[in-house]
C-alpha cells in the first residue's frame, strides 16, 4: 500500500503543499501479513480497488490489535492496527448471524472494541470501566452477540488515544433478506485523520493553548476587507466582539491540517484510492467518518449525490451536490458516473486540508482536485444573541434546579410533552470556571448546512432534509425530558454536560422501558458530533415530529435539538461528544437504564 512521503514545510504553508504534492519516496504501511486474509484465510483484497484495507466475511473472526509502524508524511511513527491494517479491516457480517469475535490485545497498555450504533447487550458494548473491564495486554476477550440491524457502520477502539493512533474500521451488515441488487458496485469511503504527534503531546498543546493548531486566526487584510464592507465603524464594532468574548471567529476545529494528514481508505491524497466503474453503472459509497475530530464536507465534481441511508438506516433518497459528514456518522450515496474519472473530494470543515480519491472507469485515469472553499468566520447565527460569559450571573437562571441527574419537565399544558419545550434553563453548575459562555436564545431549525457550506452555491444536505423510512420504532410520547447543555470552557480547553466534567459526574438514569425526551442546548460556538451508546436516538424537529433514526447527531453552535429514546436496553452505557479530544477533556457521562 503506497502512502505519501513529503518534504518539511513551514506551518504556514501546510493548508497546500502538505496534502497534494505527490510521492516521494514511495512510504510503506508494513504490514503483518499474517494475519491478513478473510475469515477463511482468503486474500482481502477486492480487485477493482486500490488502497483499501482486507476485508473479512463470516460469523467467526480473530483480531490482533498490536502496534504497526506506519509512515504517512516521510517520518516512521507507531500506530495501532488491528491485524496490521491501518484501516482496520472491513467487517462484513449478515443480519440475524450470532458473530464471534476473539480479540487479542498484543499492546503492552490495555485496549478495547466498540462497534459503533449496533444495538447489542452492554456486556458487548466495550467501554472500559463502564461495561467491561477492557482487554488487558496479553489476553483474549470474546465479543459475541446476534446481530440485529443491517447497514454501514464502523468500529474503533475506546480506550484511549487509540481511535486516533490507527484503530478503527468499517462494518457492513447486509439485510437478512437480500433485495435485488440496486447497484452494481459498492465501495467503503472511510475517511480519518492522521498525525506523527503522540495524542497526548496535542492534548497538552490545546489545555496550554486551545488555537495552537488553528493558524487561520484574523489577520489585517480580514480588517481591510471588512472596512470595504462595512466601514470603519462596522469592522471596529467586529473586532470589539469578539475582543470582548475572548474568543476567535475562525475556531472552528481544535486539530487541523497543521498536524494532521487527511486519509481516504487509508491513503492520503497522493497516494491515490481509486474505485473502479464502467460508464453508466451505479456506484453504491458507504462513506464514514472515523476521524478523531475533523468534520468533512464531501462532494463528487460533476456527480449528483443520492443519499439513501443514513447512520446505517434507510431513507427517503434525496439528491444533493455536496454534504457534510460529521464525525461518527454514515452516509450511504448512490452515484451514476459517466466516463473518464472523478474526485472524490472531502476538504475539513475549517478548510485546513483534504483527503481525496478517484472513481475511475480504469486504472490511471485521474480527474482534477478542486481548489478548497476559503475558510469562513463564525456568524451570529452562531452566536444567536444573548450570550453571557462565565464571570456573569444571571438571577433567574441561576435560580433554575440543577438538572444535569434527572432533568425538568416544562409547565404544564394539554399534552405538556408533545413538543420539546422550548424554555432554556441553565443548571446552576453552568455559573463557574469550566464555562466560558451560555447561550440564552438558542436556535431550533434543523435546515442550515453549517458554518462553510451556506450560501456556497451547492446544494447541500442538511438535517431538515433526512427522513428515516418506516417512522418511528415507538410512537409513544415521551413521559418526560432531560435537558443536557454542552458546555465548555476554550481557554482551559474543559469540555463538559452541564458544566460538569466526566470525573465529577453521576450517571443519568433512565427507567428501563419508559420513553423519554433528550434536550440537547449547545452553549459553545463549537458542533459537536454526540453519540448515546445502546439505544436508537430518534431525531425530531421542533414541533415534535419525527425526523431521523440515529446514532450520532451533531449540534451546531448556539443550537436547541432534541431526540427521543426507548430506554429497552437494560444496563451501564455511555453519552458523549465523538470529538475524541472534547471526550477525553470531559464532555462524556454514564447511562445506566433500570
Amino acid at each position: 500500500m503506497l502512502l505519501t512521503s513529503v518534504p518539511h514545510v513551514p506551518p504556514l504553508e501546510v493548508t497546500r503543499r502538505r496534502f497534494v504534492q505527490g510521492l516521494a519516496a514511495g512510504a510503506m504501511l508494513f504490514w503483518l501479513p499474517s494475519w491478513l486474509g478473510d475469515a477463511n484465510g482468503n486474500s482481502g483484497y477486492p480487485p477493482t480497488i486500490t488502497g483499501s484495507p482486507p476485508e473479512l466475511r463470516g460469523t467467526e473472526f480473530d483480531l490482533q490489535i498490536a502496534e504497526t509502524m506506519v509512515n504517512f508524511t516521510g517520518s516512521t511513527r507507531p500506530a495501532t492496527t488491528i491485524n496490521g491494517s491501518l484501516p482496520a479491516p472491513t467487517l462484513r457480517w449478515r443480519q440475524g448471524d450470532t458473530v464471534t469475535l476473539r480479540v487479542t490485545n498484543r499492546l503492552s497498555v490495555p485496549t478495547s472494541l466498540h462497534w459503533h450504533g449496533i444495538i447489542l447487550p452492554y456486556q458487548m458494548d466495550g467501554v472500559p470501566g463502564v461495561s467491561f473491564n477492557g482487554i488487558a495486554p496479553g489476553t483474549t476477550f470474546v465479543y459475541r452477540f446476534k446481530v440485529n440491524q443491517s447497514g454501514t457502520y464502523w468500529y474503533h477502539s475506546h480506550s484511549g488515544m487509540q481511535e486516533q493512533t490507527g484503530m478503527y474500521g468499517a462494518l457492513i451488515i447486509d439485510p437478512a433478506e437480500r433485495p435485488a441488487s440496486r447497484t452494481d458496485r459498492d465501495y467503503v469511503l472511510l475517511l480519518s485523520d492522521w498525525t506523527d504527534e503522540d495524542p497526548m503531546r496535542i492534548l497538552a498543546k490545546l489545555k496550554a493553548q486551545s488555537h495552537y493548531y488553528n493558524y487561520n486566526q484574523p489577520t489585517v487584510a480580514d480588517f481591510i476587507n471588512d472596512l470595504r464592507k462595512q466601514g470603519l465603524a462596522g469592522a471596529l464594532d467586529k473586532r470589539q466582539m469578539w475582543n470582548q468574548m475572548r474568543m476567535s471567529p475562525t475556531d472552528l476545529s481544535d486539530v487541523t491540517g497543521a498536524t494532521y494528514t487527511y486519509l481516504l481508505n487509508g491513503s492520503p491524497p497522493a497516494a491515490g484510492w481509486t474505485g473502479l466503474f464502467r460508464p453508466g453503472e451505479t456506484v453504491r459509497l458507504r462513506c464514514i467518518n472515523a476521524s478523531a475530530q475533523t468534520f468533512f464536507d464531501l462532494r463528487i465534481p460533476g456527480l449528483k449525490l443520492t443519499v439513501i441511508q443514513v447512520d446505517g438506516q434507510d431513507v427517503e433518497p434525496v439528491s444533493v451536490d455536496e454534504l457534510r459528514i460529521g464525525v461518527a456518522e454514515t452516509y450511504d450515496l448512490l452515484v451514476t458516473p459517466g466516463q473518464g474519472a472523478y474526485t472524490v473530494f472531502a476538504q475539513a470543515m475549517d478548510r485546513s486540508g483534504f483527503a481525496c480519491g478517484t472513481l475511475a472507469e480504469r486504472q490511471g485515469l485521474t480527474a482534477a482536485v478542486p481548489g478548497m472553499d476559503q475558510p469562513e468566520w463564525l456568524e451570529m447565527v452562531d452566536m444567536m444573541g444573548a450570550m453571557e460569559h462565565g464571570s456573569h450571573h444571571g438571577s433567574d437562571s441561576a435560580a433554575v434546579a440543577d438538572q444535569h441527574h434527572a432533568g425538568h419537565s416544562p409547565p404544564p399544558t394539554a399534552h405538556p410533552l408533545a413538543k420539546p419545550s422550548q424554555t432554556v434553563r441553565h443548571a446552576r453548575s453552568e455559573y463557574g470556571p469550566t464555562v466560558d459562555m451560555r447561550v440564552d436564545q438558542p436556535r431550533t431549525n434543523l435546515d442550515d448546512p453549517g458554518i462553510g457550506l451556506r450560501r456556497n452555491g451547492r446544494r447541500v444536505l442538511t438535517y431538515a432534509d433526512i427522513r428515516t423510512l418506516g417512522g418511528p420504532l415507538d410512537r409513544r410520547l415521551p413521559e418526560r425530558e432531560i435537558e443536557l447543555h454542552l458546555t465548555g470552557n476554550m481557554h482551559r480547553y474543559s469540555w463538559s454536560f452541564d458544566g460538569v466534567e466526566y470525573g465529577d459526574s453521576t450517571p443519568i438514569r433512565f427507567r428501563y422501558g419508559e420513553r423519554l425526551r433528550i434536550i440537547l442546548h449547545n452553549d459553545t460556538m463549537m458542533t459537536h458530533p454526540m453519540h448515546l451508546h445502546g439505544m436508537w436516538s430518534e431525531l425530531e424537529n421542533a414541533d415534535g415530529l419525527f425526523m431521523a433514526r440515529r446514532h450520532t447527531i451533531s449540534v451546531q453552535p448556539a443550537q436547541r435539538i432534541s431526540f427521543l429514546v426507548t430506554a429497552d436496553a437494560p444496563g451501564r452505557w455511555v453519552f458523549h461528544c465523538h470529538l475524541l479530544y472534547h471526550m477525553d477533556a470531559g464532555m462524556f457521562r454514564e447511562v445506566v437504564v433500570a
